[in-house]
């Protein structure tokens, strides 16, 4: 049962990105007239980039199917980290209304990376054994 409640759990947040990163590109969710400034200052900003708007998009699509499958999910947890770090910094400094929803991102985020944390020992083990002192 627990197996199964976490599923749920793990393919509503996957969802939930890629859905995101969808109507990045689609926008097929408008924009609320009652934005807060610096939130529309911060959209504005990154539709002038012009690239990053998309690349946003793309990890979110990627990082929420990957976050779905079983075998790819701590993949996917450490592709979303970046973004899941920028939306919470967002809605703390930004859009504190947001934040209830951020922090139960953070807390299913941080999660898996810890049920994952032998998949990325690899990775930090062969970081340190290739340093080389002087």
């Amino acid at each position: 049962m627990k197996q199964k409640i976490l599923f749920v759990v793990y393919l509503l947040f996957g969802l939930m990105f890629i859905n995101a990163g969808l109507n990045k590109i689609f926008k097929y969710i408008p924009v609320p007239p009652d934005l807060p400034e610096k939130i529309a200052k911060l959209n504005n900003a990154m539709l002038d980039i012009g690239w990053l708007l998309p690349l946003v998009a793309v990890v979110e699509i990627i990082g929420g199917v990957l976050f779905i499958i079983p075998r790819f999910r701590a993949l996917g947890a450490l592709i979303i980290l970046p973004v899941l770090t920028g939306i919470l910094l967002t809605n703390i400094f930004a859009a504190p209304q947001g934040l209830p929803m951020a922090v139960i991102l953070v807390v299913i985020e941080l999660w898996v990376i810890f049920d994952n944390l032998e998949k990325y020992m690899p990775l930090i083990k062969h970081s340190e054994s290739s340093r080389t002192l002087p």
